[in-house]
């Protein structure tokens, strides 16, 4: 199968070099050339100068970008994904976006998609860069129930768990029921570890008993150690999950629900950004406690 994958960054990077390590044709398109060229370094497969001469000879198209801008572009700008499939003169085209992005853009890239003749899937994913590096992904997928075959194809390589959630939007709408757990959960391991040691407990002895029960998570079991170390430069930084919150509360809005925890944990994470954290990984909220006087 002819394979574009448009986005090389902490993720994209080595998803799509595992579709070339499953036999794939991967075609891959970075805006910056160099991150293109490292891949191809390390990967078999080809390089295109635009999103249009990456799509226009592939047969599924994937997306791994930043923000709902940043996915409009690719697939509606000059040169961007729809012209590539324009000008390919065939129908049927997959794109299946694993950017976290907002359930209206989804919705609206979905209609647009059909307009042209193909499909546009929403597969936003969860399990950090260490997740993709080792195929471990979870993916959430929105899109109509004849598609979902083909796209568990495709992503196979780097996929964990796979689940169709609805139609366009819906994946989206889960991954944004990730965040807010994850969130949550941080939250509270940081506010755990910091009365832990104004308690005189033994911090390693506490996570040993207590991840065994009702408080174990992936995060307790991932990052409590990390966060001891004073340790935050890897996973998912702020400035993303902040970008990603902000989906989160613009939907409750729409919605009319309350995220009380969520509303406050995000306020907290901008006064990190402001304290210069902004690249720091999720589990950072830590050190806001331990900074307060």
């Amino acid at each position: 199968m002819n394979i574009a994958f448009i986005g090389l960054g902490t993720m994209g990077f080595p998803m799509a070099g595992h579709l070339s390590n499953a036999g794939f044709n991967v075609t891959v398109y970075n805006r910056t050339e160099s991150k293109a060229d490292q891949w191809l370094q390390q990967y078999s497969g080809k390089k295109a100068m635009t999103p249009a001469a990456a799509a226009k000879g592939a047969e599924v198209i994937l997306l791994c970008a930043g923000r709902d801008s940043d996915v409009e572009t690719l697939m509606t700008g000059h040169d961007g994904i729809l012209d590539g499939i324009r000008q390919s003169g065939q129908i049927g085209h997959i794109i299946i976006d694993h950017t976290t992005t907002s359930s209206v853009l989804a919705e609206r890239m979905s209609v647009t998609a059909q307009q042209m003749g193909c499909h546009f899937v929403d597969a936003p994913v969860s399990g950090g860069q260490q997740g993709a590096i080792n195929g471990q992904l979870s993916i959430m997928v929105g899109c109509d129930e004849q598609l979902l075959d083909k796209v568990i194809t495709t992503t196979a390589p780097y996929t964990r768990a796979i689940a169709r959630l609805g139609t366009a939007g819906f994946g989206q709408k889960t991954k944004m029921v990730n965040q807010i757990c994850i969130a949550g959960l941080l939250q509270g391991l940081a506010e755990a570890i910091h009365f832990a040691q104004h308690n005189n407990l033994n911090i390693e002895k506490v996570i040993q008993v207590i991840s065994q029960g009702a408080a174990g998570s992936w995060q307790m079991n991932n990052r409590y150690q990390t966060m001891l170390d004073n340790d935050y430069d890897h996973g998912f930084a702020i400035d993303w999950m902040r970008k990603d919150l902000g989906i989160c509360l613009d939907q409750a809005k729409r919605s009319g629900v309350a995220l009380p925890v969520t509303e406050l944990v995000d306020q907290f994470y901008a006064e990190l950004q402001l304290m210069g954290e902004g690249r720091s990984d999720t589990s950072v909220l830590l050190k806001r406690l331990q900074q307060q006087k």
